[in-house]
């Protein structure tokens, strides 16, 4: 049987955006399946105990920098640590992902998710413009008409059924990643993913 990973993850979350190529390759090396699940942070957060960024104590924000600029630094990837478009509603980048992965697959899913957090960490773009979001398609091969596509009731409906699985299993931020029911929170988790799935 084939290994399952349920990625649960934000499309403005610098943690994920942090993790998600490590991840990538992680998951292609163990040959596991990758279900791509955008969640909502606002529908999370306040059963879970998370707060938005601005409404966390001024420690934990000073701190939350700190972090960041040593593991962009540690990792080698670029980071704006304060980018120009950021809080970002990440609802309609969240939305084409999900509508990519319906019509073009997960491979498709992975590789619009990479770039739409790109699109906020280093190239400080905002995704939760259209125009951004039509040039992000078209970067990865994907086709126009998925911006239309990700409008459809059932995507935003996938995206809220996404958003309660994650709180029903006890997922409380991004990214989450998820083996039979075991869960590793936070890009920081990845080593111990890895041996996860080297287990089988």
């Amino acid at each position: 049987m084939a290994l399952v990973v349920d990625y649960y993850l934000a499309p403005q979350s610098p943690w994920t955006w942090l993790g998600h190529d490590r991840f990538a390759a992680i998951a292609k090396a163990a040959g596991a399946h990758i279900n791509v699940l955008p969640i909502d942070l606002g529908q999370v957060f306040p059963v879970t105990g998370g707060l938005p960024l601005a409404k966390r104590a001024p420690p934990r924000q000073a701190y939350r920098l700190v972090e960041l600029k040593r593991f962009s630094e540690h990792l080698g990837l670029p980071m704006n640590l304060q980018p120009a478009f950021f809080p970002v509603a990440g609802d309609a980048a969240a939305r084409l992902i999900i509508a990519v992965d319906e019509h073009d697959g997960s491979d498709a899913a992975m590789a619009l998710a990479a770039a739409l957090m790109r699109a906020v960490w280093a190239e400080q773009r905002d995704i939760a413009d259209t125009a951004t979001l039509a040039a992000k398609l078209i970067e990865c091969g994907l086709p126009a008409r998925r911006l239309d596509d990700a409008q459809a009731p059932a995507v935003q409906a996938r995206h809220d059924a996404d958003s309660q699985r994650a709180i029903g299993i006890g997922v409380f931020g991004a990214p989450s990643y998820v083996v039979d029911g075991e869960i590793f929170w936070g890009q920081d988790r990845l080593d111990f993913l890895q041996r996860r799935l080297a287990r089988g």
